[in-house]
């Protein structure tokens, strides 16, 4: 279901734009579609009115909670079921943050990620990407929204950017707390500069050498770190954001001091922040989590060096917090883990 399917059937039942508007802007923001002193035989056309009920509903039956596992860090993991049963992952995350899903499964097959083991099953449409920020903020408030769950939204991005198109006009999200969080795509560098939105942009790097970059993400666009960081700088000077560069540190993988090396190339003088992400292990899979001592000593090191640096307590390690995990769970609980690729520091 895409978002404009949604103003199509609005139009169809006699939706002026003031109309469309407002039933889209209610829905996103979680509130009842007769909120308001106004009765709505005042202003809206008898057709819309009397399909209103029905209209919610279905919007309701777009993202639907199947099961909600809560962390001890304030983040809770909800397992979404979609209206052709298809489940993703919306994560609710401390301090207002959502982590929403794009596709179900994922194409890149990250070596790391429980969610790129199965492939891409479908993508996600933008209604029902607007519709996971819908139902967590029946739970709690969204002020942003991170578009850094199940899938890559470069492969998906139509839809997500009517998604985010809809979520920083109606959807009262500030602009820089949308964050597109991509591998990397040429066509992402393109498309994020015309929108009337410019979210954040996110930049899963991962490391500082191509070879190793293309065992990790093994079917990413074929953009080397060097390329990537070049296309983002570009874009944080015209956005005025500082790309956040998504760094998830595997033991014995990425984590030595020939990286530390590579990033001090890669990022001195740029408008960045690195985000240095412990990873979240999972168990059918056999990378690890350095020691945090290790990760802290990493981030004193760059900051030393000027590089503006944050190391990430990830969110929801005590409830699968790896993406895909709580899906993978639910839809094949009986199966052996499937093979994985062994990576090679190179």
């Amino acid at each position: 279901m895409r978002i404009e399917t949604l103003r199509e059937r609005l139009r169809a039942l006699g939706a002026k734009p003031l109309h469309e508007q407002r039933v889209l802007r209610l829905w996103s923001q979680a509130q009842p579609q007769d909120k308001g002193r106004r009765a709505l035989e005042a202003f809206m056309p008898t057709a819309l009115r009397n399909a209103l009920p029905a209209l919610s509903d279905e919007m309701a039956g777009l993202a639907r909670l199947q099961s909600q596992h809560a962390g001890d860090d304030g983040s809770a993991r909800l397992l979404v079921a979609l209206n052709d049963g298809q489940l993703v992952e919306t994560v609710l995350l401390p301090r207002g943050g959502l982590c929403v899903s794009t596709q179900v499964g994922c194409a890149v097959g990250c070596v790391f990620c429980m969610t790129g083991q199965g492939g891409l099953v479908r993508q996600v449409g933008s209604a029902e990407i607007v519709a996971q920020v819908a139902l967590a903020r029946t739970l709690r408030p969204v002020k942003k929204v991170v578009f850094m769950g199940m899938g890559e939204p470069a492969h998906n991005l139509d839809n997500v950017l009517e998604a985010i198109d809809l979520l920083g006009t109606l959807g009262n999200i500030g602009h820089k707390n949308l964050v597109f969080s991509t591998v990397g795509d040429p066509r992402v560098f393109e498309a994020l500069p015309q929108g009337r939105v410019k979210p954040a942009l996110a930049l899963s790097l991962h490391t500082s050498r191509a070879a190793l970059r293309e065992q990790l993400l093994p079917r990413a666009p074929r953009m080397t770190p060097d390329e990537l960081v070049e296309a983002g700088e570009a874009y944080a000077r015209a956005t005025a954001y500082p790309i956040q560069y998504q760094w998830t540190l595997l033991e014995g993988i990425n984590d030595g001091d020939d990286e530390l090396a590579g990033i001090e190339r890669l990022l001195k003088g740029k408008y960045a922040v690195l985000n240095l992400i412990p990873y979240n292990t999972v168990d059918d899979l056999p990378y690890r989590r350095p020691s945090w001592e290790r990760a802290a000593a990493m981030a004193r090191h760059l900051h030393r060096l000027g590089i503006l640096t944050k190391l990430r307590h990830s969110a929801g390690q005590d409830v699968e917090g790896g993406c895909g995990q709580l899906r993978a769970r639910a839809e094949r609980p009986e199966k052996p883990a499937r093979r994985v690729i062994a990576v090679q520091a190179v």
